[in-house]
């Protein structure tokens, strides 16, 4: 149960010299722990030549190989004929999850309860971080099934005695709002946004209503879209970052950084040749190892797994918080990436465009994009379209030199393509409901490449 504002407090303060040792000892233990009961890590380990008591600490994972889902959806079914990265008996399996599946075949995940309880405890100590506590009633808009998140959340506000109201989908009647009270939600930026108009059609002003603060999960987002949703909710926005793989990180009240539970999970961050680590303050790949205390079991150990997200490394001294855990910076999407004229941009830089705050006055946050190659190789089209709140008094004009001033802030070769042809941005404006991503099933992609 957690102790004033921290959930573990012995653990989440640690000084830094006594949370690296206890790192390094589960880093130890964990490999060992994967050699004696992975498929995959026995074979790995063995035509390798590689003693896996010689991994004595986390500059040692170097040698270990880099694991993405491609590889773990090579080592079970249809594939091979048994899971290689599941590491305890059938009858120890509590539950069995999947990934969306998107990009291939579902990667497959075993949880035993003690990997729910340690689970549970990741996502405690972000709600704590983030003011939560036994006093309110939580809104999970988040899908209760194969993925984690949502009953995560759950047993840890079960940890917390919050009260939770699991709704799964942020669609839910307006009244809930007012019977129930809530004083937090878990959702999506558009979520909240959507949430926010139905309320007001409603007659229910959201920046009225009994919600504290809002945490945002699933998603990268811009810092101005969190921004706008806390001004129209009037609370404070926070950002947990999970996965099926159990990276669980969030904000504290202090909103400088994602705070990583090093001692469950070890972060790495490589090169793009993913052969060595940057520097604290540099981006690269977010790469995972699953870290188990000394005698623990786990369904599933993951050493040296590629998210195929970036971040950077912010901070590694005390928090003003007090947590001493590292802070990142929030994780952006690999595959929400995409390069032109030698330069990337993210999901995230559209998104900052269309949320200058300016631009609000006139839109309502709703917005896709799409990439296309001209009959030059080298010339490419971005097409943004943005839903406005009224097309006929939307000021394009406004809208568009706000959003070019953004995207190209930190982008000068993309403006530099812009202005000698081989970029054109064309901007569309649509009435609400008309974007092509509300005919599209399942989660919707903001930025689509049709090069």
């Amino acid at each position: 149960m957690t102790t004033g504002k921290f959930y573990n407090p012995e653990i989440e303060t640690m000084e830094r010299s006594e949370l690296d040792s206890l790192i390094d000892e589960r880093i130890r233990y964990t490999v060992n722990y994967a050699a004696e009961n992975s498929l995959f890590y026995k074979k790995w380990f063995r035509e390798h030549k590689i003693n896996p008591s010689d991994i004595r600490s986390h500059e040692d994972l170097l040698e270990l190989p880099i694991i993405s889902g491609k590889t773990i959806r090579e080592n079970q079914p249809p594939v091979k004929d048994d899971f290689g990265f599941r590491t305890v008996d059938w009858k120890e399996v509590f539950t069995i999850h999947e990934t969306s599946g998107t990009s291939g075949t579902p990667k497959s995940f075993f949880l035993t309860w003690n990997d729910w309880e340690r689970y549970a405890e990741k996502y405690a100590r972000c709600f704590v971080s983030q003011g939560l506590g036994e006093q309110d009633r939580i809104v999970v808009c988040a899908s209760y099934g194969m993925n984690v998140g949502a009953n995560t959340m759950t047993l840890a506000a079960r940890n917390l005695g919050m009260t939770m109201i699991p709704e799964g989908k942020c669609t839910f009647p307006v009244r809930v709002m007012d019977s129930y009270k809530p004083t937090s939600i878990v959702a999506s930026v558009f979520k909240l946004l959507r949430l926010a108009r139905r309320m007001k059609d409603n007659g229910l002003d959201p920046a009225d209503s009994s919600i504290e603060r809002l945490i945002i999960g699933g998603e990268s987002f811009a810092e101005e879209s969190r921004k706008y949703v806390a001004e129209i909710w009037n609370c404070d926005v926070y950002n947990n970052y999970g996965s099926t793989e159990g990276t669980m990180c969030g904000e504290c009240t202090d909103s400088s950084g994602l705070h990583v539970p090093e001692d469950l999970v070890h972060l790495d961050v490589y090169d793009p040749g993913m052969d060595k680590f940057v520097k604290d303050g540099e981006c690269g790949r977010l790469v995972l190892t699953t870290l188990l205390p000394v005698g623990a079991k786990s369904g599933n150990v993951l050493l040296n797994y590629d998210t195929e997200d970036t971040t950077v490394v912010l901070d590694r001294g005390e928090c003003s918080c007090g947590r001493t855990h590292m802070k990142i910076m929030t994780p952006e999407r690999e595959a929400e990436t995409f390069w032109t004229s030698g330069t990337p941009f993210n999901r995230v830089n559209i998104e900052k465009g269309v949320f200058q705050r300016e631009n609000m006055e006139y839109l309502t946050g709703e917005y896709e994009a799409f990439l296309y190659g001209g009959d030059d190789e080298e010339e490419t089209t971005l097409r943004v379209s943005m839903e406005c709140n009224d097309i006929q008094n939307c000021n394009k004009q406004v809208i568009e030199e706000n959003f070019l001033r953004s995207f190209f802030a930190y982008k000068k070769n993309l403006e530099s393509a812009y202005i000698d042809g081989r970029l054109n941005i064309l901007f569309n404006y649509v009435k609400p409901g008309e974007l092509e991503l509300y005919r599209i099933k399942g989660r919707p992609k903001r930025i689509v490449d049709r090069r």
